[in-house]
């Protein structure tokens, strides 16, 4: 039987069904294990079961001699550093699909929540300083409007399809130069949506310039990584008028301070990463992440494993905790 760490609760059986083959250990507090409580917890696992919040890096996986299977419940993987899991034979699991359409949906509601000035709109009725006349709050249409999706996966797809119901026209950029380029879709796009995987290339890859590129009636839309967009190049951004609004799920830093500037940008509709915060998603989630460490744990190759090389180049043996 292997020990399992996992960082967090998680919604559905899951957890149940991983207890039923390995000892697993979870950390039930509201706040995540601070780094010194994750490297205690996980010094003697065979598996991990990580949130974002957790780095998975060289000093942990150093300090786990039993290790040999990380399974992120994320769809993103920017937490562990691949580069030394792969080195050290541990595949890296994560938690593809599940979050697709929830994530997608979450996307639209921003879009249509800065579009129409919902957060200011409700802060004027609950303080109850609005009085209507023509010019009230206008916001702008999706109908006909032109949509740019940065990242034409799994999620920047089921986004496009939703377009088709306002009859918007759907430009993309992506990886490998497939659509048009990063620039052309920043100057026709009415809305933008981000949905690359935040890496070295992409971090930072809406800055100054490429918000200056945007339309004074665009809106910028984040429900993938904070650290896509240069924070302080869109709270000027917002600030002086050069794109309309933005709606964001991700923020850098994140969870932001309470006194942060952006929090104060009129224009901007706002939420905590909550894009896979459905009962479905989230549960599918704990269930691929379990399937991962099962499988793993087994000497079995992981079910959405994204680091394969551990497997076919055989960095050291893979085998199943003792």
């Amino acid at each position: 039987m292997s020990r399992c760490f996992v960082t967090r609760r998680l919604p559905g059986d899951a957890l149940q069904r991983l207890g039923l083959e390995h000892e697993v250990d979870v950390w039930e507090e509201a706040q995540p294990p601070s780094r010194a409580e994750l490297l205690e917890r996980a010094r003697d696992a065979d598996a991990l079961l990580p949130q974002l919040t957790e780095k998975v890096d060289v000093e942990l996986l150093d300090s786990c001699p039993r290790l040999v299977a990380v399974a992120d419940y994320s769809v993103g993987f920017d937490n562990v550093d691949l580069a030394a899991a792969t080195e050290r034979g541990i595949p890296v699991g994560n938690t593809p699909g599940v979050l697709t359409e929830a994530t997608a949906d979450l996307t639209w509601a921003l879009m249509l929540s800065a579009a129409r000035r919902l957060p200011e709109a409700e802060k004027d009725v609950r303080t109850g300083t609005w009085g209507w006349e023509p010019s009230f709050l206008l916001g702008h249409d999706m109908q006909g409007a032109t949509l740019g999706i940065v990242g034409m996966g799994r999620i920047g797809s089921a986004v496009a399809r939703r377009a088709s119901g306002f009859g918007m026209e759907v430009i993309h950029n992506s990886r490998g130069g497939a659509g048009v380029s990063l620039d052309e879709l920043l100057e026709r796009s009415d809305f933008v949506s981000l949905h690359a995987p935040l890496t070295p290339e992409t971090r930072g890859m809406i800055g100054e310039p490429q918000l200056r590129r945007m339309k004074p009636t665009a809106i910028l839309v984040n429900t993938a990584r904070g650290p896509l967009v240069d924070t302080d190049a869109l709270v000027r951004a917002l600030q002086e008028g050069w794109i309309a609004g933005a709606g964001l799920d991700v923020t850098d830093p994140e969870p932001l301070p309470r006194d942060h500037p952006l929090l104060s940008c009129r224009g901007l509709a706002i939420a905590p990463h909550i894009g896979s915060a459905t009962h479905a998603a989230r549960e599918g989630m704990a269930d691929l992440a379990v399937d991962n460490l099962l499988a793993a744990l087994r000497g079995e190759r992981m079910p959405h494993c994204v680091n394969p090389e551990v497997y076919e180049r055989g960095t050291r043996p893979i085998r199943p905790a003792p």
